[in-house]
């Protein structure tokens, strides 16, 4: 196997940049699929799509079965439209699970059916001129904040007139800063970052001329931030499914913005045994620096592609990202690691050959979980 693969930093973060620039909150992934689904082809892939634009790019092997998956999801935070409010300024609810703290100030963009509206979103108690102490101590929380539109909007009359509608779209801006320092800071890293890492292994392997042992499907799905994800972009030769997304590092958690971090468990569980421990190996043989972490919060493409009836075995590798669904930063280090090691694993040596089949009669070529006998520490007084 080959394994003085180059991953190219600039037409990663270039990738990275143009994804950011392509507003794709959940609902709203048309043009951020055609961009990957382009890029994915200019690479020399056959990509298919589903119905509603998630992405299936097969990269052929030496055999079909049993083939590996990797997967990360294009659909970002945002908002929509609850309701048009009489002092001419709209109520919002979240698309996705994030904080209205990290709303607050935001610019966005409202997607209406006469074109795309600016906006900021503002607590209802803005101007310190006016509301005094008031602007500290109000409460924080969705029902708190509202979108200002940069446009004529003195009232629902006003709103109704620009054809801004309940239900319409909101984007929020994006703010990224690449840092000559390797740091990334922006909204939306999470997943772009993820897509970003895995175009970046794929524009390696076909430069490189990279061979492997079965197929490999990338996978980039649409709607992961509300739960579905890889519900429906899976095929029966897919074995194993690994998930690129971020990781948190926070006070308690053991990630880092720095190599790969292997998450063993999240919500729903944990990863498989098998796919989790080869992973954690393959960064041990081929010199890619790597920590394990679990996260109590948090739930991937791979949850929503078992909960969908597809018995495929499951990991999730991870960029470490401070502040996550909020203002994010990332390092550059973390991304190139990753993106090497998704190579390193897409040439592996297949280990569970029974994995061909999705049932199989009996015992042959199943696996074991059998460890050594662990070693006793004596203490000191104990020794002879």
């Amino acid at each position: 196997m080959q394994t003085t693969i180059t991953i190219d930093p600039d037409y990663l973060t270039r990738q990275l940049a143009s994804l950011l620039a392509i507003p794709s909150p959940t609902g709203f992934t048309d043009e951020v699929v055609r961009h990957v689904a382009e890029e994915l082809e200019r690479l020399g892939l056959h990509v298919v799509l589903t119905r509603r634009g998630a992405i299936r790019a097969r990269r052929r092997g030496a055999a079909r079965r049993p083939a590996r998956s990797i997967v990360s999801h294009v659909d970002t935070l945002g908002a929509q439209v609850k309701a048009l409010k009489a002092n001419g300024r709209l109520e919002l609810v979240p698309i996705g699970h994030w904080s209205a703290r990290f709303a607050e100030g935001a610019r966005a963009s409202i997607m209406s059916d006469r074109g795309v509206y600016r906006g900021t979103v503002l607590p209802l108690k803005a101007s310190g001129h006016t509301f005094n102490e008031e602007v500290d101590s109000q409460p924080s929380g969705w029902p708190h904040v509202e979108l200002r539109v940069d446009a004529l909007s003195r009232d629902v009359h006003d709103l109704a007139g620009l054809g801004i509608d309940i239900g319409d779209i909101v984007a929020i801006d994006p703010q990224p800063e690449f840092l000559d320092n390797g740091y990334i800071v922006s909204r939306h890293l999470d997943d772009k970052a993820g897509v970003a890492v895995m175009l970046a292994a794929l524009e390696a392997m076909q430069r490189e001329q990279v061979e492997t042992p079965v197929d490999s499907y990338w996978l980039f799905t649409i709607g992961e931030e509300v739960g579905v994800g890889a519900s429906a972009v899976l095929t029966p030769e897919i074995a194993s499914l690994v998930a690129v997304d971020n990781g948190t590092t926070a006070p308690g958690q053991n990630s880092s913005e720095f190599g790969v971090t292997l998450a063993m468990a999240d919500q729903t569980g944990p990863f498989d045994y098998h796919l989790s421990r080869k992973l954690h190996a393959l960064c041990l043989d081929h010199g890619v620096r790597v920590q394990k972490d679990v996260f109590r919060y948090y739930r991937s493409d791979a949850a929503s592609a078992v909960e969908a009836g597809h018995d495929v075995r499951t990991a999730l590798l991870t960029f470490g990202v401070d502040a996550s669904h909020g203002y994010e930063r990332i390092h550059l280090n973390a991304l190139v690691s990753l993106a090497r090691l998704l190579v390193i694993y897409a040439a592996s040596e297949v280990l569970i050959e029974r994995d061909a089949e999705e049932v199989a009669p009996g015992l042959e070529g199943f696996t074991h979980q059998d460890l050594p006998e662990a070693e006793q520490a004596q203490s000191s007084e104990d020794q002879p």
